[in-house]
């Protein structure tokens, strides 16, 4: 009786009758692979009128998908359970690039979150198959990370996942919720085929058919995979611009001046943006021709007279103002009878 009035509540909170009915959370004992028989429930107050107006539209979002996501666990027969971070890992397939601390400022803000209101939405482990008592993760990367970071235990719902489960379920929870950017996708992409995966896994694990697949495993193998980690996910530059990277970096010239940038303290101190247009503008850029500086006569008293300049086989002799007009005339005649005994001497 009471887990069909938790199920109903979990289904009315999708429009705005009630919040959902969260199972009660047990700590996983130390060794034990599989959660215990689910626990009833504890009621939780619905919100009031008042509550509800001011709910945002990123507020009426996130509580939509922790019912879904509830309400989920609930019909399937699994319930949450709480587990000390340290006895889980990541996946076996990385697919951010970010940094939590500079590349994602929505970080800062989950982890605020679950510091005032608790973490509403678990994460999906399964029994890690190298190790007893230990988990790994299927998706929930970030809220692993922001409970790790103010030391406490995680929400998490234990499901019995193959590889090719795992590599689905974390390609649609990026899907579905903080989706992947362009090289983020790229590498995960050139990993999964890498280790053996069939490109129509692949494809169903990013959701694109099998043309972007292609131009993701074509950037993915362009771009130097360490140039793609330091300039991180750069969400702003998408497809088209990290295509025209990878043509910039066909040469082994070209991917030393992007070494020569991701290495630089300006590019360390910028954010994940704009360490791509760093890189992209070092290898785009057009080498303004150095023009020679014109060499400089000068009379016994320093002052300059006159500059000589090259250009090619050309050579420009350019008097200053100051110069005396008499010996300006007077060396161009002397001029004109040196160059005409020079050529009589080359005769002879």
């Amino acid at each position: 009786m009471m887990a069909g009035r938790d199920r109903k509540n979990s289904l009315k909170a999708l429009f705005g009758d009630a919040i959902p009915v969260a199972p009660e959370v047990k700590s996983m004992p130390e060794g034990d692979d599989m959660p215990a028989p689910k626990p009833d429930p504890v009621p939780r107050a619905a919100s009031g009128a008042v509550k509800a107006m001011g709910l945002s539209l990123s507020s009426i979002t996130r509580e939509a998908e922790e019912a879904r996501v509830l309400r989920q666990a609930l019909e399937e027969g699994e319930r949450i359970v709480a587990i000390e971070t340290d006895r889980i890992d990541a996946s076996f397939i990385s697919d951010r690039l970010s940094d939590e601390d500079r590349d994602d400022p929505d970080f800062e803000t989950l982890v605020e979150s679950i510091r005032d209101s608790g973490q509403q939405v678990p994460i999906l482990v399964r029994p890690h198959p190298d190790g007893a008592g230990r988990y790994q993760v299927a998706y929930g990367h970030r809220r692993l990370k922001a409970a790790k970071r103010l030391g406490q235990q995680v929400k998490a719902i234990v499901r019995a996942l193959t590889d090719d489960e795992l590599v689905l379920a974390q390609g649609k929870e990026n899907a579905e919720r903080r989706n992947l950017s362009f090289i983020e996708r790229a590498l995960f992409a050139r990993t999964l085929t890498e280790r053996g995966f069939d490109r129509k896994l692949v494809g169903e694990a990013l959701a694109v058919q099998k043309s972007e697949l292609s131009r993701l495993l074509q950037v993915a193998e362009a771009v130097p995979e360490h140039v793609a980690r330091q300039i991180g996910p750069a969400p702003k530059a998408g497809r088209d611009r990290w295509m025209a990277l990878g043509a910039l970096l066909q040469t082994e010239a070209d991917r030393a001046k992007a070494d020569a940038e991701v290495f630089s303290q300006r590019f360390r101190s910028s954010d994940t943006d704009t360490r791509f247009q760093i890189v992209f503008d070092r290898l785009t850029r057009r080498m303004k021709e150095q023009k020679p500086h014109p060499a400089e006569l000068k009379a016994p008293d320093g002052q300059v007279f006159a500059r000589v300049s090259r250009k090619g086989k050309a050579v420009r002799i350019e008097f200053d103002a100051k110069a005396r007009p008499d010996f300006v005339e007077a060396l161009t005649a002397r001029l004109q009878d040196d160059y005409a005994a020079f050529l009589q001497s080359g005769d002879d």
